[in-house]
């Protein structure tokens, strides 16, 4: 997994990358702990398509225009599935799993 360090690098990855996962995860929260868990597990072992994330303590901005420009309500854990530059799903909290995130690629393939 690829940590997002600024919303420069959000903007180069909505431009340039076809289809990747963004989760946005808490320091503090155990259920974010856990989603972050499962999005290390699920980026080990599926390679081709690449897993974002950032910390909402550290780019609270960042997590807020997600959540504006894209009209997704924001939530921490949240996984976002993005393609051609738009979200074209997301889920969060205890949802957020490697087989959830297997069946979002399998559907917007």
């Amino acid at each position: 997994m690829n940590k997002l360090t600024d919303s420069t690098e959000l903007t180069q990855l909505l431009k340039n990358e076809a289809t990747f996962f963004l989760l946005k995860n808490s320091t503090t929260c155990p259920v974010s702990s856990d989603a972050f868990q499962e999005m290390e597990t699920y980026a080990k072992t599926n390679e081709t398509l690449p897993v974002y994330y950032l910390n909402v303590q550290e780019l609270r901005d960042v997590s807020n225009k997600v959540a504006e420009d894209f009209d997704i309500k924001h939530e921490s854990p949240q996984l976002i599935l993005f393609k051609q530059g738009k979200a074209v799903w997301n889920t969060s909290h205890w949802n957020v799993t490697g087989k959830n995130a297997e069946e979002a690629v399998a559907e917007f393939s």
